[in-house]
């Protein structure tokens, strides 16, 4: 959990540890394998899987809000090449204000 906390607190001043282990709870096994545990911010089937999964599943966002979300986390994460599913989510519910919903 400390690596996931860790990489978080290279984009986020103040990060809530609840809301990272729900991300991790959320995750699950997929958080187990390399390709799965990153976001592959230039591959438009995964960011609609990020839209439709975690963004409006676990985030309650609208498309439209998630779009903008992710916008800015690709933005702020431009300069990382493997980007951290966790802290991607992480920063999708800062980016978006939905922070609190997940602990």
């Amino acid at each position: 959990m400390t690596d996931y906390v860790a990489d978080v607190a290279k984009y986020s001043a103040n990060v809530n540890q609840a809301a990272v282990v729900a991300i991790v709870k959320y995750c699950g096994i997929a958080l187990q394998h390399v390709d799965s545990a990153q976001v592959s911010a230039t591959d438009p089937k995964e960011l609609a899987t990020v839209r439709e999964g975690f963004a409006a599943k676990k985030l309650g966002l609208t498309a439209e809000a998630a779009d903008a979300g992710i916008k800015t986390v690709i933005e702020k994460m431009k300069a990382t090449a493997h980007k951290s599913r966790v802290t991607f989510y992480y920063l999708l519910a800062e980016a978006t204000g939905t922070l609190g919903r997940l602990g």
